[in-house]
Formats: structure tokens, C-alpha cells, sequence
């Protein structure tokens, strides 16, 4: 868009002189110079000419002022039928106030007295030369200066004193510092002070910009101050301007006030990109000062495109450019559906490079250096849209009361600023939406690759489908798909509530980063009557200082001091990974943290005692009822302590927990303990006695202990030490049943006081 907009002021100036000189041209030719001399000279000549004569000289006055002056070096008297002929004539005019000095001359011209045409045979020159000082000392002498006059030259020049018409069908040139022109055929007409310039207008500029301007017909008319060109065309190098109609509107001086063009108005030019700019009309305010622009105002269906290496296309239905000193456009006013397209170069651009497309009621531009793009402002309802290239079928759409452009020294979009109301919109065809909304945002370009980062701020509020969130700040990358939110950052997904200080989302897989006082509560759970640990439809509670959650499966890891609960059963580890649809959990701990559970033991006599169990590892499935533990297991009752390396503790059905507790009116909603299978270092340790073995069997119902593998043993303080193949152990009374093999079978009960 910068560059069409610099080449744009070039043409502009170029087009304004080269149509300034047509109305100089042919206005004091055809008006002021032609009527007032040549009407006079036919009069003198058959008043005074009726012999040839040598150094003839003819002039007119009025009131001390001299109007035109012949001279010819000879003239001929009348041939048949009256004509008269003057050879090697030269015409000064000089007006009727004396500012003019203008010159026309030749070496035949011919008078007819019955039709009053005056006719220059052969070519005709005329010099168009102003003389200020004509005005103050009004005595006819040759200027001091001459300041570069409009020189011209044609032939057959004729001229009719009766009607005041002149014409000629010939080639008419002219000349003056800047440039050179011709044109075919010329007319005027004294009745309606209108000229015309018949065909072939060819006008060519040279100096630091040259250029050419053409068109087929023009005319000229004196009041209104206006000059019409039909088809002009100008061309500047690599640059071309064309429209089907051009019209200058002239002050009392002249020079021009403003062009108009209508019609297929259009701009081009060729190089390292083509450009384009068409519109259905073009007019042109031209500042005080001669061939300085004011402003360019292109109107009715406004089209910029430009082929180079970003491409963009452009459309609206005004512009308005605006100019200061020496044609320099410093601002671009659009308006009326106004829609740009910033195009990626698929040969260099990145894997997720998109489209550009800006819209808006209105964009005002700010130009720098009158070259290139600083700043762009929207006004009224504005959308930013990033198309998908081939092979990228996400589109995004942003959208703000308003949005304010920044662009880099090369005149590509920098950044971008939008406020209020600010949306998001992610379009993925077969997915749902993605939107965030917020009351502004802060986009930066990368070139090349469209979007670099986008930051919104204040009441931010993100939706993909199921999965909601809510921060003061959040900051996108579509590169890698990632929205990070802060602020009291706090995110829903199908009934998971989580809230921490920063959270990282991935748009792309749905996989959610939590940082800081994480705190997730699971919701909406329906009850599970053959589950136990977390079979309630009670909130799950999980709180750890990170949390990296996937969206399918449904799984959640939570590291840093994790703890998990539901009602009474509570899980610690140093982390915790958490399938909400299975309702398992897997926790790993450290030889320095280990993972801790608290659940409990209601003995056959109903006493209900709380069992806390440690260990390095442990992974529990709801629907299986079993929370295996691993690695330094140690199970801790109020007079009992279980260690061993691997056990597995199985639950009773909720229902039955339930019932049970509803019993006892104790331990509600603790997982209760059904049996126990340990193994491998297994040690048990009561008041008094301790017992080893290799796997124990412990079921609650009946409070008893099977101790087998490795020749398990029991020390009693009182007793001694017991050895045998099996050890059970009764702790509701005491007993200890000790059994041998099968070839030496040995029974050995006894009674400890407890």
C-alpha cells in the first residue's frame, strides 16, 4: 500500500502540469492573443495595402496603450478577388493593459475580406511570454527578461474577423522548459468560448520525473474555468495512470484548482511487484502554489492491489490521500466497507503462516516519509481475520471497538492494538470454536508468518467447548497453539474446576499446564456402589503446586506436595496422577516423602481404628476396590504396624462401608479395609511381640493374621521365638497358631496376656 501511494503523488504532479500547459496553450492563443490582434490586422491591411510596399509596419492604440503591432518586411496588393498577402511577418500583442509580449510569426499569410479570414500559409510560430513590468511602464519596449515562453508551431492557422472563430486541421506543437506537445486539429469557437483540441493530444515531460501525458480530444471553455480530456492517459516509466474522462477546473489566474477523472479511473506500475490502483473516480485539490497536491480523493469501488514479494489487494468505497509540502502524502482516509489483504509468500513463508485480512467501517493511515505505512486506525466495528493457507484449515478471527496498527520500516504490519470488547475466534472445520474475550488485546506480526503473539488483558474468558477459563491476562502463540493465562487464572472442564496462579492450554491437544497453589475439584460425579476409595458423589479435592491435565484419556498429574481427597479419604504424595473417568490413582513418592493414605479398620468387635499406610509408590482403581503399594509399605494401627515391600490393601463395597459405618455412627466415608495381602520383608509389630515372614493374609472380619514363605516366625517377650511353615495370629484374642510341613507337622497354641 505505501509504495502505490508514493508513485500515486508523482503522477498527480506530473498530470497538473502537463494539463496546465494545454489550458496555457490554447486560452491565450485561441483568446486573449488571436481575437484581439489578427481581428485588427485584415482592417489595416485593406484600408491601407493597395501597392507593394517594403518595411511595412501596422499598429493599433487606445488610450496611450498599443494593442498589437505587424510588421512584415513586404506586402502585396489585392489579387483577384480582394485578397491580400503579407510576407515575413512578425505580430507582437501586447494586451490591452501592456503585460503581455506575445509573438507570432511566420512567412505568408493571406487576408479575404468578403469571408474575413485571415490565413497562415505554411507553418506558423507563436511565442506566449508574460510582461509584469508591462504594467507600470506601459511603453511597448521588448521585456528586460524573457522568462521562458510557451513556444508553439503549427500550419494553415486560420482565423475569421467576422465570427472571431479560429481553427486549423494541422499538427499544432508546442514547447516550454518542462516539456514538448502536439496535438491534431484545433478549434474555437467565440460564440460559446469553447476550444477544442481535436485529436492526438501528446504531451512529453522531461527533467527529474519525465513522464508522458496522451488523450484523444480536449476542450477548453471559458466560463466556468474548466478543461475536459477525453481518454488521457500519462505515463511515467514503469508507471501508468488512465481514466475515461479528465476534467481541471481553473482559477481566475489559470493554474489549476482541481482535476477530476472519471470513469475507469486507474494506476499502475511494474517492477519488482506490480501495483494497482482503480476506482470509478479520482479528484484532485491542488494547493495555491503551482503543481503542489492538497489532497486525492479516490471514490466509488476503490481497488488497490500490489503483486510483490508479500502480496495485498485492497478495496473500500472512498480513500482519501492528503498531502504537504512538495506532494508528500502524509495521511490515507478510508472509508465505506473498507477491507485489506496482507498475502503470505508461500515460498518463503513458515509451516503455519496465514493470510492477513483487515475490515472496517473506517481506516485511517499514517504515512511516513511519504513512502511507507506508520500507522493504521480503525473506527467503528473492525475485524482482524488470519486466513488459512493451503494446507492450514484453522482460520481466527479478531474483533475490537477499535484497532490501532503499527508498521515496521519496510511497511509490514508490526502490531496491533484493540480495545474494547476484544474477541478471539479459532475456527477448526469438524471442531467447535475456540473464543476468548477480553477488554483489549495486543497482537504482534512476525513477517512472513502472520501472527506472532496475541495478549489480552482484563476480564478475560476463553471457551472450547466443554473447557472454560477465566484470568486477568492471557497470552497466545499460534505457533505453537499455546494460551497461557495469569491473574487468578481459573478453568472448567467437564465438571473439573482448577485454579492457580498461571496456566499454560494447548489448543491444539487440549492439554492444560497448572502452575502455583494448583487446586482442582472434581464435580458433577455420580456414585459408584461397588467402589470404595472414591465411590461417593461428593467433590474430589486435589491440591499440588503443578498440574499437567490431558484431555483424553481424562488424566491429570499433579506434582509438588499433591494431596488428594474425598470426604475422609485423603492421599499425599509428592506427586499424584488422577484418572477422573476411572476414578484411579496413581502416586509416587520419594525414600524422603513417602506417599501416605489414612484408611480404617473396624475389628470384629466394631471398634473402629484408623490405619495409616506410607509407601514409595501406590496405585489405586476405584472399580477394583485395591490400592497397591510399593516399596517400603509400612501399614501403622493404633498397637499394630505392618511393614513390607509390596502390599495390596482391598476395600469393602461403599454400600457396604457405608451400611457398616451407619452401624457404628464412626469413620463416614473412610475407605474401609476388607483384607490385606503383603509381601516379600513382611513384619508385623505389636506390643510385645513382633512376626516375620514372606506374604501375610489379613482379613478383618475375623481380625486374623496368616503369615507364610521363608519360615515365618514370632518373637514373644514372654514366650520366646515360634517357628514354623505358617504362623497365624488372632489379635482379637491373642492366639498364635503355628504350623509345620508335612514331615513334621506341628501344632503349637498358646495364650499371651495382652
Amino acid at each position: 500500500m505505501s509504495v502505490q501511494i508514493s508513485h500515486l503523488r508523482r503522477w498527480f504532479a506530473a498530470g497538473a502540469i502537463g494539463l496546465l500547459l494545454v489550458v496555457a496553450v490554447v486560452y491565450f492563443y485561441a483568446r486573449s492573443k488571436v481575437q484581439n490582434a489578427l481581428k485588427e490586422v485584415p482592417a489595416k491591411i485593406g484600408i491601407e495595402i493597395q501597392q507593394s510596399a517594403q518595411g511595412f509596419t501596422v499598429s493599433r492604440s487606445e488610450q496611450g496603450h498599443t494593442l498589437f503591432k505587424i510588421q512584415a518586411s513586404k506586402a502585396v496588393q489585392y489579387k483577384q478577388g480582394g485578397h491580400a498577402e503579407l510576407h515575413e511577418v512578425t505580430i507582437t500583442l501586447y494586451g490591452r493593459d501592456s503585460s503581455r509580449f506575445d509573438q507570432i510569426y511566420g512567412a505568408d499569410f493571406e487576408y479575404d475580406p468578403q469571408s474575413g479570414d485571415v490565413i497562415g500559409r505554411g507553418q506558423v510560430q507563436m511565442d506566449l511570454e508574460a510582461n509584469p513590468e508591462g504594467l507600470i511602464h506601459p511603453d511597448q519596449a521588448t521585456p528586460k527578461e524573457l522568462k521562458n515562453p510557451v513556444h508553439l508551431t503549427t500550419t494553415n492557422l486560420l482565423f475569421n474577423q467576422k465570427t472571431g472563430n479560429a481553427l486549423t486541421q494541422e499538427k499544432v506543437e508546442f514547447s516550454l522548459p518542462q516539456a514538448n506537445g502536439s496535438a491534431v486539429g484545433l478549434s474555437y469557437t467565440a460564440s460559446t468560448t469553447i476550444l477544442a483540441l481535436q485529436s492526438q493530444i501528446d504531451v512529453a515531460f522531461h527533467g527529474a520525473t519525465p513522464a508522458r501525458l496522451t488523450a484523444i480530444h480536449g476542450t477548453i471553455t471559458k466560463n466556468p474555468r474548466v478543461v475536459d480530456l477525453d481518454l488521457p492517459r500519462l505515463q511515467n516509466g514503469g508507471r501508468r495512470a488512465t481514466a475515461d474522462k479528465g476534467t481541471l477546473f481553473l482559477r481566475p489566474d489559470n493554474t489549476v484548482e482541481r482535476i477530476l477523472a472519471s470513469g475507469n479511473v486507474r494506476f499502475e506500475s511494474s517492477g519488482s511487484g506490480s501495483e494497482k490502483v482503480q476506482s470509478n473516480q479520482l479528484e484532485l485539490l491542488m494547493a495555491e502554489r503551482q503543481d503542489t497536491l492538497r489532497s486525492a480523493t479516490f471514490s466509488g469501488d476503490v481497488r488497490v492491489e500490489n503483486s510483490g514479494p508479500q502480496p495485498m489487494q485492497g478495496n473500500a468505497g472512498q480513500v482519501v490521500l492528503s498531502f504537504t509540502r512538495n506532494n508528500v502524502l502524509s495521511t490515507a482516509h478510508s472509508q465505506d466497507n473498507v477491507r485489506l489483504v496482507q498475502h503470505q509468500n508461500l515460498a518463503t513463508a513458515s509451516a503455519n503462516a496465514q493470510d492477513v485480512e483487515v475490515t472496517a467501517s473506517v481506516i485511517d493511515f499514517l504515512v511516513a516519509d511519504g513512502r511507507r505505512l506508520r500507522r493504521a486506525d480503525t473506527s467503528g466495528a473492525a475485524q482482524i481475520a488470519l486466513r488459512p493457507t493451503p494446507g492450514n484449515g484453522q482460520q481466527t478471527l479478531v474483533t475490537a471497538g477499535k484497532f490501532q496498527a503499527v508498521f515496521d520500516d519496510l511497511g509490514q504490519l508490526a502490531s496491533v492494538h484493540g480495545t474494547p470488547n476484544a474477541r478471539i475466534v479459532s475456527q477448526t472445520p469438524g471442531q467447535p470454536d475456540r473464543i476468548s474475550t477480553s477488554n483489549l488485546l495486543d497482537a504482534s506480526f512476525h513477517p512472513g508468518s502472520g501472527i506472532d503473539s496475541i495478549v489480552q488483558q482484563g476480564g478475560v474468558a476463553y471457551s472450547d467447548g466443554d473447557r472454560k477459563a477465566w484470568g486477568d491476562r492471557a497470552t497466545y502463540t499460534p505457533g505453537d497453539q499455546m494460551l497461557v493465562l495469569s491473574g487468578a487464572p481459573r478453568v472448567i472442564d467437564g465438571g473439573m474446576t482448577t485454579t492457580s496462579r498461571t496456566m499454560r492450554m494447548n489448543r491444539a491437544t487440549g492439554d492444560a499446564f497448572a502452575e502455583g497453589e494448583v487446586k482442582s475439584t472434581y464435580s458433577d460425579l455420580k456414585a459408584q456402589p461397588n467402589g470404595a476409595l472414591l465411590a461417593a458423589s461428593d467433590p474430589i479435592h486435589v491440591t499440588a503446586r503443578t498440574m499437567t491435565a490431558h484431555s483424553s484419556p481424562a488424566v491429570a498429574l499433579y506434582s509438588g506436595d499433591a494431596r488428594l481427597w474425598q470426604n475422609a479419604n485423603v492421599i499425599q504424595a509428592p506427586s499424584i496422577q488422577f484418572d477422573r473417568n476411572h476414578r484411579s490413582v496413581v502416586a509416587q513418592g520419594l525414600p524422603t516423602q513417602p506417599v501416605s493414605t489414612v484408611l480404617i479398620q473396624i475389628e470384629k468387635s466394631g471398634k473402629v481404628t484408623p490405619v495409616k499406610i506410607t509407601s514409595e509408590r501406590l496405585s489405586y482403581a476405584d472399580p477394583e476396590r485395591k490400592a497397591h503399594f510399593e516399596e517400603a509399605v509400612q501399614a501403622q494401627g493404633a498397637d499394630l504396624t505392618i511393614t513390607a515391600k509390596v502390599m495390596d490393601v482391598f476395600l469393602q463395597p461403599r454400600d457396604q462401608a457405608t451400611s457398616n459405618q451407619s452401624i457404628t455412627g464412626t469413620g463416614a466415608g473412610t475407605g474401609k479395609i476388607d483384607h490385606i495381602i503383603a509381601k516379600e520383608q513382611v513384619l508385623i509389630i505389636q506390643p510385645g511381640r513382633r512376626a516375620t515372614g514372606e506374604q501375610l493374609a489379613y482379613t478383618t472380619s475375623d481380625d486374623k493374621f496368616v503369615l507364610t514363605g521363608g519360615s515365618p516366625s514370632i518373637f514373644d517377650a514372654e514366650q520366646g521365638k515360634i517357628t514354623g511353615v505358617s504362623l497365624t495370629l488372632f489379635r482379637h484374642d491373642g492366639r498364635v497358631l503355628v504350623e509345620g510341613n508335612n514331615t513334621s507337622p506341628t501344632v503349637t497354641q498358646t495364650r499371651v496376656a495382652r
